[in-house]
């Protein structure tokens, strides 16, 4: 696997567009992020490492309208409203500010990922708004500058704007002005060694979360005691993953991706009152993943916050992990991805 996967175009190549279209991918972590030391700015408690998958692309088309008196954002073909309307507006204000206008916005998403489920459509979506958004009010930002734009929209979208493997920084953790924390937070291509992988997604619960991330995150941050053991054992975590993606060792990335996973969810049943989104389902896939290990082969469980189940393995071995899973879960549904491309500019003056 090389890390010199596709990055997104450099917004310093064109002019402003006035309108623009980008695409992106989400990406599953497999060292999470948990809990923000900064909401405003959205900055980690700790760094992240995820893979952009080759599937469920968001598609973002941001189109200028300066006659218009406020924006308009469609959303998978409805309009939006409440906090869905609120984070796209607050996200187009912040790249007003930085392009120097106040010239309004008509925004159109579409997702091919559950929406609010726990499969980072979140991730996607602020990336692909983040790079469409920049070419159309004529921001000259490179790849870095877009993983900070993206950032402020959704955490995990930062590391969207990469393709491959991606680590999120989470910066210095106590910057001397608001600036240099912004500045310090981003995300990169990790590089790795020979490693096939694949994920099988297992969506058992395609509905909304019960608790959002934002709300589950702050109550596990302020209650849970087995929080701050969490991040400080997520720091080796992170090491130990660089040294075995480098190393191409794909069983052991999944046994740091699969310890990592199930500690972040035992913060969260911990914290007061729990936050619990691990499903008869969801443990119904983790079993039949300790059936394949059993069987010899290399399969290895993560989950976000939500019910649906990740299943990292060789790419060989997908098909048959992904027929164990969903024999597992009759009613759920199954997808196979592998390290897909980070988010670009498409269609008429795009890449």
């Amino acid at each position: 696997m090389r890390a010199d996967l596709p990055t997104p175009l450099d917004a310093r190549e064109r002019p402003t567009a006035r309108r623009a279209t980008a695409v992106a991918h989400p990406n599953i972590a497999l060292i999470k992020y948990w809990g923000k030391r900064d909401e405003h700015l959205v900055l980690p408690r700790v760094d992240s490492l995820s893979m952009t998958l080759d599937v469920f692309p968001t598609t973002t088309s941001v189109r200028l309208a300066p006659e218009a008196g406020q924006d308009v954002v469609t959303l998978d073909g409805r309009a939006a409203d409440g906090e869905a309307l609120r984070r796209v507006v607050d996200f187009l204000d912040l790249v007003r500010a930085r392009a120097g206008t106040t010239h309004r916005a008509v925004v159109d998403s579409e997702n091919t990922v559950p929406t609010g489920a726990g499969l980072a459509s979140s991730a996607s979506g602020f990336a692909a708004l983040a790079v469409a958004a920049a070419a159309a009010y004529g921001l000259g930002l490179d790849a870095t500058a877009l993983s900070r734009l993206a950032r402020r929209g959704s955490g995990s979208a930062s590391r969207s704007v990469f393709g491959g493997f991606a680590l999120w920084h989470a910066g210095p953790p106590e910057p001397a002005t608001a600036e240099e924390a912004d500045l310090g937070s981003y995300a990169e291509p990790v590089p790795t060694g020979d490693l096939d992988p694949a994920l099988v997604v297992a969506v058992v619960d395609a509905g909304p979360k019960p608790v959002s991330s934002r709300t589950a995150m702050r109550r596990t941050v302020d209650t849970s005691p087995l929080y701050e053991p969490w991040a400080s054992s997520s720091k080796a975590d992170l090491a130990e993953m660089r040294t075995a993606l480098l190393a191409g060792d794909i069983e052991a990335v999944g046994q740091i991706a699969e310890r990592n996973a199930l500690g972040m969810h035992a913060t969260m049943l911990a914290a007061r009152p729990a936050v619990r989104y691990l499903a008869p389902a969801t443990l119904t896939v983790l079993d039949s993943v300790l059936e394949l290990r059993r069987d010899g082969v290399p399969a290895y469980a993560t989950m976000d916050a939500g019910p649906n189940v990740k299943v990292l393995c060789r790419r060989a071995d997908a098909a048959r992990v992904a027929e164990a899973v969903q024999a597992a879960v009759p009613a759920g549904s199954v997808h196979i991805a592998g390290p897909g491309p980070g988010a670009r500019l498409s269609g008429e003056g795009g890449r």
